[in-house]
């Protein structure tokens, strides 16, 4: 293969730079067959073409409304006020100008010294173990070598205008911020034919086949987005819900407006009296929990001697429209309630909440302790945030003009496209999760392997405005939850009359609840709190069984006063934090009684994992 051949005639290369330079080396970059090269751009173009096609012909017809010019403009206008600042003052201006020539003068001089033959390493920031440079020619070959340093450099100079702006307000700094790495992350020299040289070699190789069978895929995947990028991240010809992935027994026992209830099938003989309930995100589907038998939480928790019970939320359309937060806490939540009493005969209830799914599990008890309903006796909340002061990027698209906007867009439909969404989260890690798979799929022409996590996080979910207008206001927006602001059924709720035990879990890479933030939501709650940090992110640290010994989680004292210093004094025990979860759930009430019958008297409507989760947005 290109990428693992080593440049011929090289000589000298090494990790910080190289001595000498054999002109040889070039050879591999030149093209061999000129008229097959010709021929398959003429064929790349083609498919191009389609791509173009498919994309214009949705909106030619008013079928698609193109909202790209609100996330453009608002960018433009953040950056506006960064440049603002440096060009006010002359001072300033030269300044901002002299540091970065300076900077491009001594990447000329090492340039020049690496062609002399002289061993030069890279300047302290210059990343030397960037995945997106790791092709050796980044450094051997000075051409690739100037354009690698020129990126850095400029980048982290755009880095520094941001973080030296002066006079503006956070949440401007931050959005700021956010836009510049994602243009960096756009314009990188790896994401580019011409100037990634195993791209470039790979482009060579194959007399342009690479760039036909890219744009074929690329012409595919508007197609199935119908007139938007739907980006493949994997093959999701290899995966079907409920026949290889969540294939845990068990059976939807009821069904509302916007839920299934699940209930799972015992494995064991004797089973833990309270039953366990996972409410988990709407905005993703609750699979998540159960991708394959390995390392499924479901199965694993049923393993142990839990009753298993888990909400799947409707894939919403237009009639879920006016679907709010207290249909999900009442037609969610309390009709899952109301169906394990029924199933099971018992009040008392172990609740798990994900991510979204465990704010609401936060707002539905404290709704609850209003109303004197005492029937979840502790709450287990993955990733949740409840107090949106340190939310991280996600809260660059939540001010009140990009609000409206969308507000406006999902008039038009009742319902946020969950592509949408699903695009924000992976503007999170653009770098990681969006940038590799294109350069990988439309540049390389290669087909994405089959990895079942990332068929789930492709299977996306539609979002009702009202639910989702709620949650943005009140939490990213307004941050009604901590402070005691927050209106569900016309009563204000307070986090404060929460007192049944909570085991609240972050996970120390995440970029959706950050484990600052969720450190920050244990405060505010009246009851005890455990708070545990896991490490790896938002699924990998959630999703992590015992038997892979991956990963570590860190245990402490209470959640109360500075994040760091907790985490310095905390302890780290190297593997699954599961187990200690279950110490945790058993030494509240470890009563077992006789395995259940899947739906005690209920009658079974479907197979679990139901129609709900099948439902494609």
């Amino acid at each position: 293969m290109a990428e693992d051949r080593k440049t011929e005639g090289q000589t000298g290369t090494s990790a910080d730079g190289f001595t000498g330079f054999d002109p040889k080396s070039v050879d591999p970059y030149i093209v061999k067959d000129p008229e097959a090269f010709a021929m398959n751009l003429a064929r790349s173009v083609e498919q191009l073409g389609k791509a173009a096609s498919a994309w214009l012909a949705p909106r030619e017809s008013g079928e698609k409304t193109d909202m790209v010019a609100d996330p453009v403009v608002d960018m433009v206008k953040t950056l506006s006020k960064v440049s603002e600042y440096w060009l006010s003052d002359p001072r300033r201006t030269l300044e901002a100008q002299t540091y970065l020539m300076g900077s491009f003068f001594s990447m000329w001089t090492r340039t020049l010294q690496k062609m002399g033959g002289e061993t030069v390493s890279d300047p302290d920031d210059v990343p030397r173990n960037d995945k997106r440079f790791s092709d050796a020619d980044w450094v051997a070959n000075p051409f690739f070598d100037f354009l690698r340093q020129a990126y850095f450099i400029t980048s982290n100079w755009a880095d520094r205008m941001v973080r030296d702006a002066e006079g503006l307000d956070d949440h401007t700094k931050h959005k700021a911020a956010f836009y510049v790495r994602q243009i960096s992350s756009a314009l990188s020299p790896a994401n580019f034919v011409t100037t990634n040289p195993q791209l470039y070699r790979e482009t060579v190789a194959s007399s342009g086949a690479n760039l036909v069978k890219g744009m074929q895929m690329l012409a595919e995947d508007i197609i199935a987005g119908k007139g938007d990028l739907k980006l493949r991240q994997t093959d999701v010809s290899k995966f079907a819900v409920g026949e290889n992935i969540a294939i845990t027994p068990g059976k939807v026992i009821a069904q509302s407006d916007v839920c299934q209830v699940l209930q799972y099938d015992a494995s064991t003989e004797k089973v833990l009296k309270r039953p366990l309930l996972i409410c988990p995100p709407w905005i993703n589907k609750f699979y998540v929990l159960d991708l394959n038998p390995q390392k499924s939480f479901i199965k694993w928790a049923v393993d142990q001697g839990h009753t298993v019970f888990v909400i799947s939320w409707v894939n919403p359309d237009e009639r879920h429209a006016n679907k709010d937060w207290e249909s999900y806490a009442r037609e969610g939540i309390g009709f899952a309630l109301d169906t394990i009493r029924q199933s099971t005969g018992e009040e008392d209830v172990n609740a798990i909440g994900y991510c979204v799914g465990g704010t609401l599990l936060a707002a539905t008890l404290a709704l609850h302790a209003q109303e004197g309903d005492k029937r979840i006796r502790s709450a287990t909340l993955f990733t949740t945030q409840v107090d949106f002061t340190y939310a991280g990027d996600l809260k660059v698209f939540a001010d009140e003009e990009q609000i409206a906007q969308m507000e406006e867009r999902m008039k038009e439909t009742g319902y946020l496209d969950g592509s949408k969404m699903a695009m924000a989260f992976n503007m999170l890690r653009a770098s990681d999760l969006i940038w590799p798979y294109f350069v990988n799929n439309y540049l390389k022409g290669q087909e994405p392997t089959a990895f079942d996590l990332l068929y789930w996080n492709s299977d996306s979910t539609r979002m009702p405005a009202a639910n989702h207008s709620f949650y943005l206001r009140n939490c990213y927006l307004q941050n009604n939850l901590t402070k005691g602001e927050m209106v569900l059924a016309g009563k204000k709720i307070s986090l404060g009359n929460v007192t049944i035990p909570i085991y609240n879990l972050s996970t120390k890479e995440d970029h959706i609840a950050p484990a600052k933030s969720v450190f920050v939501g244990s405060q505010f709650f009246g009851g005890d709190v455990t708070y545990v940090m896991s490490g790896s992110g938002h699924i990998a640290g959630v999703v992590n069984p015992p038997d892979k010994g991956k990963y570590q989680f860190w245990t402490g004292g209470p959640a109360k006063g500075d994040f760091d210093d907790w985490v310095k004094t905390a302890k780290e025990t190297p593997g699954s934090w599961w187990p200690h979860w279950q110490a945790w759930i058993e030494a509240l009430d470890g009563e077992r009684v006789p395995a259940r019958k899947t739906g005690g008297k209920l009658n079974s409507l479907e197979e679990a994992p139901g129609s709900y989760v099948r439902a494609r947005a």
